[in-house]
């Protein structure tokens, strides 16, 4: 028997790279002339993930990806604005100082970069 005769379809907790984690039912399939997994989360979601992408599949039970499913939702992606345009009432911005650029500012809190 061959793996095209019993293809991989099992609830799972999959890892994958970027440390993200999901709760789906995983299928083997072919996208495009390439195997790839069908990840059909519990809530409706479907992702097609390279299989050179996960890092672990743990076959479970559907309960238990159900209930895990909640408990590992990535949360939505954050939306950054763009600052208002200046109006035309405003004063001008600060010219920058004659001393050189200002510190370096990593809105995420890193450190400087040693470049």
């Amino acid at each position: 028997m061959t793996a095209a005769d019993n293809p991989f379809a099992e609830w799972c907790l999959v890892e994958l790279m970027g440390h993200r984690r999901v709760a789906a039912y995983v299928t083997e399939i072919t996208l495009a002339g390439a195997g790839m997994l069908r990840l059909d989360e519990p809530d409706g979601r479907t992702q097609y993930v390279s299989p050179t992408s996960v890092y672990a599949l743990h076959p479970t039970t559907e309960d238990v990806v159900r209930a895990m499913a909640g408990q590992w939702r990535e949360p939505p992606i954050t939306r950054y604005e763009l600052e208002q345009a200046q109006a035309a009432d405003d004063p001008p911005p600060e010219p920058a100082s004659a001393a050189g650029p200002a510190p370096y500012a990593n809105p995420w809190g890193e450190p400087e970069p040693p470049f």
